[in-house]
């Protein structure tokens, strides 16, 4: 995969894909971690003579222009990180556009309007990705988060520019690949989230490649029912039980532990008011539901994690955004960064995960934070990304 450090920018307008998909409140970016991410690239390029227009998409718009995902907050916030003036296009494409990105001179940002506000980008549309590559000389994909995605901006364009990946996008690549293809032993995968059926191709190729499995969230909860344990009326995943009863099997035929809770947090209701007890995690009262993982399961899974020298880690233990119900994901994301301390490398991804770590003070703990839930969950299936694949001659 050529980088950017292979790139020559002096004099040349570079098209960047960066991933400000951001919150926003108020008109105002509610949390700038996206945009920080992509600062090394973006200096990289200016600081070497470059013009930079970017590309990002924000939200889901569906094709349609939508001033409530307008990226002029972004463009505000960007210019104050990089103390420079970042310009803002009205537009993707189309002659105002064309007259901005042609009077950029080295050392001048351009941001474009939300790319996701033309039917062509989702579509991968080519006179739509020709269009936008001819506002540049040459191509720079940083956009980890969207590389799943096979879209004009992340793979269209390679049709028409020589592209490079960013700073970001070659990390996030070599340090999930390296984890998943070639990890120090004991390595250990935490999952949680809903659903079994969403990370299928996840625990089929892992199962391959793990030492043990951690389950948590909703996950578990079919793996336990999948079992006969009694689940009350706890989230299961009825398309995922079939499949958990083969993973069971699969990991007892490979020696791959699969660690389940062994006591769970129920609720009588949804609710951060609800009614709460601890029960044996096969024994959930009839009416009641399980939301998150108990003490003894989670200092079970902090034993275990004590012994890894590699960690992936993708999806809360339960309902992290309820305070009640957040014990289980910030007890694994203690563990996770004792063990990182200890000597593990250690990869998280997926938005909940990240945030426990956030809020605990420990995302400087882990070796690596991923800025891409899709994205890092098809390398972790052992999928090419078709981003990559574009940058790296494989298609497009």
């Amino acid at each position: 995969m050529r980088d950017i450090t292979q790139a020559e920018v002096q004099d040349k307008r570079v098209l960047v894909r960066v991933d400000f998909n951001v919150p926003l409140a108020g008109g105002k970016v509610a949390d700038d971690t996206r945009i920080v991410a992509a600062l090394p690239t973006l200096r990289h390029l200016l600081d070497r003579g470059a013009a930079l227009v970017l590309v990002s998409h924000l939200g889901r718009p569906k094709g349609k222009r939508d001033e409530a995902l307008s990226l002029a907050p972004v463009a505000e916030r960007l210019s104050e990180l990089l103390d420079r003036p970042v310009r803002m296009a009205p537009d993707v494409v189309g002659p105002a556009v064309e007259e901005m990105a042609g009077e950029l001179k080295p050392g001048e940002v351009l941001l474009l309007e939300n790319v996701r506000f033309h039917p062509g980008e989702k579509a991968n549309d080519a006179e739509f990705a020709r269009r936008l590559a001819s506002l540049a000389d040459l191509f720079v994909n940083d956009a980890f988060g969207a590389a799943h995605r096979a879209h004009a901006s992340t793979v269209g364009v390679c049709d028409y520019l020589t592209g490079y990946a960013g700073f970001l996008l070659k990390k996030e690549v070599e340090t999930l690949r390296g984890v998943v293809e070639a990890p120090a032993r004991p390595f250990i995968v935490i999952l949680g989230g809903a659903k079994v059926s969403d990370k299928i191709g996840v625990i089929e190729n892992l199962l391959g490649k793990a030492d043990a499995l951690i389950l948590g969230g909703g996950m578990a909860n079919t793996f336990l029912a999948a079992k006969g344990a009694s689940m009350g009326a706890s989230l299961v995943d009825d398309e995922g039980l079939e499949a958990s009863r083969r993973f069971l099997r699969m990991a007892e035929e490979r020696g791959v532990e699969i660690h389940l809770p062994v006591d769970l947090v129920v609720a009588d209701e949804f609710s951060e008011e609800a009614r709460t007890q601890v029960v044996a995690a096969d024994a959930v009262p009839d009416g009641w539901r399980a939301l998150d993982i108990g003490p003894e399961s989670a200092k079970a899974f902090a034993g275990v994690l004590a012994r890894a020298k590699a960690i992936v880690w993708n999806g809360p233990m339960g309902v992290f955004e309820m305070e009640p119900f957040s014990r289980g994901t910030e007890a694994v994301a203690r563990a996770v960064a004792q063990a990182t301390q200890a000597g593990a490398t250690s990869v998280v991804g997926g938005g909940d995960s990240v945030a426990a770590l956030n809020r605990l003070g420990l995302a400087d703990g882990v070796s690596h934070l991923s800025t891409g839930g899709g994205a890092s969950l098809m390398v972790l299936e052992g999928k090419s990304l078709p981003a990559v694949a574009a940058l790296e001659g494989e298609g497009s």
